[in-house]
């Protein structure tokens, strides 16, 4: 029998903080209609003190998981695109893995900057075609914020935070995620980065001060890179699927800047009423602009059942990468009562099974003190 991966659920977090064009003009050496005209953004979302990459993407993952018949313990692989996570070690996924209670779920972490998503979405996918597991959530999630050089204008106009998952299900009803790209160029790793914080230059005063943990980027290569990328990679995903690009209901691509929108729209004859754009309320969120914007999309009556659908994107790296999926009917549901019970005893037992983690370290730390 043939498997094939749907997308069953679908779900997205942003911090509550908004920062406005007016307000960064206050901040750098801009104005909001310098930022629109060149970028499409209008304002973005901030983290706050309380939110963080895991949380946030937790947060999603809740929200898709909500939409399914599925629990917590029924997730067998839990994937997190990031490029802002939560440590160096251990992943981020780890953590969402603990926060959800998916207690049969392997989890990691996928770097693959803004392309992370797709990436990730067709390496869980291809997991499921081959029958390794069934279940999976999927999840794009940043805080840019926490690594922007606020004094820079050319970057600092650009990034915001939030999360979005998907819930990929085994079917043998055909459709769901199809053909996919994944390329990378690292000759060009430099054009977008943030220098300092890995091995070859892990963090001092002197790396701080020069301000080499906050996102360094060549806009002007980057643009005309991701000009080129987007179109290509749409164009190859779509015939792998065996499909026309005239057979395309939406193109949902990574949000960085509207004009690079405009030009993949060019490059592929395509209307811009066939893309989604969000970049206007969230600003480029790297990993997760992608699952956000199906999020709003789906909200919007954009994504209806049948519909082929091209997510695209590119990053640092350079990466870039497209696929194609076929919308299933799902008919969004609340959780029966004695799933979200289920759901409210493995957040309890996550939060005990921290506490007593806390307490033994105390029980060890003061057993190692010389004299207790």
């Amino acid at each position: 029998m043939t498997r094939y991966a749907h997308i069953i659920g679908w779900g997205m977090a942003v911090p509550e903080r908004v920062l406005t064009n007016s307000e960064l003009e206050k901040m750098v050496d801009t104005t909001d209609e310098w930022i629109v005209t060149r970028t499409g953004i209008r304002e973005r979302r901030i983290a706050s003190k309380h939110d963080s990459t895991a949380s946030l993407s937790a947060q999603a993952a809740r929200h898709a998981l909500g939409m399914t018949a599925l629990a917590p313990k029924d997730i067998q692989l839990i994937i997190v695109a990031t490029a802002t996570p939560e440590h160096m070690f251990p992943a981020t996924a780890c953590l969402v893995q603990d926060s959800l209670g998916a207690v049969n779920a392997g989890a990691f972490d996928l770097s693959a900057a803004c392309s992370g998503f797709i990436f990730a979405l067709n390496m869980a996918a291809s997991a499921i075609r081959s029958g390794a597991l069934d279940n999976a959530v999927i999840i794009g999630g940043e805080t840019l914020s926490r690594f922007v050089d606020w004094q820079d204008r050319t970057t600092a106009i650009l990034f915001g935070d939030g999360a979005g998952a998907v819930v990929l299900q085994a079917s043998d009803e055909p459709g769901g995620v199809m053909g996919a790209v994944m390329r990378s160029d690292g000759s060009g790793a430099n054009l977008l980065e943030i220098p300092a914080g890995g091995s070859p230059m892990p963090p001092t005063a002197d790396t701080v001060a020069r301000n080499l943990h906050t996102i360094q980027m060549n806009g002007r290569e980057v643009f005309r890179f991701a000009t080129r990328v987007m179109a290509s990679a749409t164009k190859e995903a779509v015939a792998r699927s065996g499909l026309q690009i005239e057979e395309i209901e939406l193109v949902v691509p990574h949000q960085a800047n509207l004009r690079i929108i405009e030009a993949a729209a060019r490059g592929l004859r395509l209307p811009m009423e066939r893309f989604y754009i969000n970049i206007q309320r969230y600003g480029n969120t790297s990993s997760a602009s992608i699952p956000m914007a199906i999020c709003e999309a789906v909200a919007e009556n954009r994504i209806h059942p049948g519909d082929h659908i091209v997510l695209v994107g590119f990053g640092a790296g350079l990466t870039w990468g497209s696929i194609v999926v076929q919308w299933v009917e799902t008919r969004p549901a609340a959780p029966p009562r004695g799933r979200a019970l289920a759901s409210l005893g493995a957040r309890l037992r996550s939060l005990l099974r921290r506490i007593w983690r806390r307490i033994e370290g105390l029980i060890w730390g003061a057993a190692s003190v010389p004299g207790k």
